[in-house]
């Protein structure tokens, strides 16, 4: 059984900084790409960051230069450190993974059960 446990999330003041984490567990064999999600109320959930296995990351416009991504492979982890938050940084925050896992050998899309990040004006 593969799943994704986020940690972090929680209420902050505008200008403040959060850091998430999530870690992949199960029987797996490889994990690409791992990545972050968020959904505010009445919005489609939206990319935020993503990170490949050889490293390349990719962001939203709306969080360059704010946001880092980063993943320790060894570990199955990917972490999202939020530095000068917006309130329209509120949203739910979902890990995402593409998992190739053992018994049976497949690839299969996994997501987090959701974080909420709130930041406060």
């Amino acid at each position: 059984q593969v799943q994704l446990v986020e940690s972090g999330g929680g209420l902050v003041q505008a200008g403040g900084s959060l850091r998430l984490s999530c870690a992949a567990s199960g029987n797996i064999v490889s994990i690409n790409p791992m990545a972050w999600y968020r959904q505010a109320p009445g919005k489609q959930r939206e990319l935020v960051a993503a990170i490949t296995s050889a490293g390349s990351t990719n962001y939203a416009d709306s969080v360059k230069g704010r946001f880092t991504i980063s993943r320790d492979a060894a570990k199955n982890t990917v972490s999202l450190q939020m530095n000068s938050l917006k309130p329209e940084d509120t949203a739910v925050y979902y890990c995402f993974a593409n998992i190739l896992r053992r018994m049976p050998l497949r690839s299969d899309d996994y997501w987090g059960q959701g974080t909420q990040v709130t930041v406060s004006s």
